[in-house]
């Protein structure tokens, strides 16, 4: 990974390598508590904290704090996992598999709506956290979310490597574990059903957006 120059907000240039958003904040809040900046330095340091090094994506411990916040708003949640992603590490190698997590995590994060973020769950799993969004308008994110991977170039980065996500979506009020449990139970859903897919409820009925391309 190539290493790169990067000048923060608050006006101090550090390298660091590409992409590699975690060791950033902690060489800021370095330099920050050198200087006896304590706030500005934890700040950076919470930020260190709450990034997973191998995406960039935010971790499990952002996950749950946001999650906990949003606990009386509306919010949709989508539970993401790589299809067959064994394979894919047996196949081409966890190198390989390391791009791949990589570039899914990017394309999941593109176009996110205002206030949305994505967080790695584990593994090859990650969360989209839609913050006042509905059905309707969450199962387009998501949709288009599992388009952009479906449809990426994946013959670029390994010949006869192709990559899909299966996923499952709710807007289901509750607890933060609540709302985890009811989409892994949707993506679980996804998954037994071929694969590449939303898995969300409409009313009464759990319904499926099949693959389309």
């Amino acid at each position: 990974m190539a290493e790169v120059k990067a000048v923060s907000k608050d006006g101090i240039a550090v390298h660091t390598e590409a992409g590699d958003l975690p060791a950033l904040h902690e060489t800021i809040a370095s330099l920050f508590a050198a200087q006896g900046n304590w706030e500005r330095a934890y700040q950076h340091l919470r930020s260190a904290l709450e990034r997973d090094s191998l995406t960039a994506s935010y971790n499990r411990r952002y996950l749950d704090r946001r999650l906990a916040q949003l606990a009386d708003g509306e919010v949709a949640v989508a539970m993401v996992d790589i299809d067959l992603f064994k394979d894919v590490n047996d196949t081409f190698g966890h190198l390989v598999g390391d791009r791949v997590l990589r570039s899914v995590a990017a394309l999941l994060k593109h176009e996110l709506p205002r206030g949305a973020f994505c967080a790695r769950y584990g593994g090859e799993e990650f969360v989209l956290v839609m913050p006042g969004l509905g059905v309707p308008e969450a199962l387009r994110v998501a949709e288009r979310a599992r388009l952009r991977v479906a449809r990426h170039a994946w013959q670029r980065l390994q010949s006869g490597l192709a990559v899909t996500v299966s996923i499952g979506l709710t807007t289901k009020p509750g607890r933060a574990e609540e709302r985890l449990r009811e989409a892994d139970a949707l993506l679980y859903t996804a998954k037994h059903a071929g694969r590449n897919v939303v898995a969300y409820p409409d009313s009464e009925n759990l319904r499926h957006i099949r693959h389309s391309g």
